[in-house]
């Protein structure tokens, strides 16, 4: 796809990110950034080995700062351009978070190349919880449901 010089710079600046995040020993070599009317409002570069959070991908750090500045739990009306095609918990994180559009400039496969392949997350979703290579027990309990049923009754929630 072509890009406009304005959604090439966007996508340049997540690129830089991505450099610039690895060579300062951040992380991983993956970088993002949140843009709203042509303003950049959230940004990221992986930092999981840096903050040993493994949940620190360069797509939920900028989909947080974004989330931040908008005082909003969703980025209606955001673009997101990351380095790389969002892994399964961004692209979860992504869709929660509902932007209007994702560019990416290297697809899985280019990851995979790298050393970071998350085909074997992609299979996993589809093995039954209690077969998956980190097993997933599920518990039976008499309230385990009540949380979602007073969700349910909360007349004041606020849907997501």
């Amino acid at each position: 796809m072509s890009l406009s010089l304005e959604q090439q710079k966007f996508m340049q600046y997540a690129l830089d990110l991505a450099q610039q995040g690895m060579e300062s020993g951040k992380g991983g070599p993956f970088g993002c950034v949140v843009v709203k009317d042509g303003q950049i409002i959230g940004e990221g570069s992986n930092s999981v080995t840096s903050t040993t959070d493994p949940t620190a991908h360069a797509e939920v750090v900028a989909i947080r700062e974004a989330c931040k500045h908008l005082n909003d739990f969703q980025l209606n009306g955001c673009d997101i351009y990351t380095s790389c095609e969002p892994c399964p918990m961004c692209l979860g994180a992504i869709y929660w978070a509902r932007p209007d559009r994702v560019y990416f400039a290297n697809d899985k496969f280019d990851a995979a190349q790298a050393g970071f392949d998350d085909a074997f997350i992609y299979e996993q979703l589809e093995v039954e919880p209690s077969s998956r290579s980190i097993p997933m027990i599920k518990v039976t309990m008499d309230d385990a449901n009540k949380a979602f049923n007073l969700w349910q009754e909360k007349n004041d929630k606020t849907i997501y």
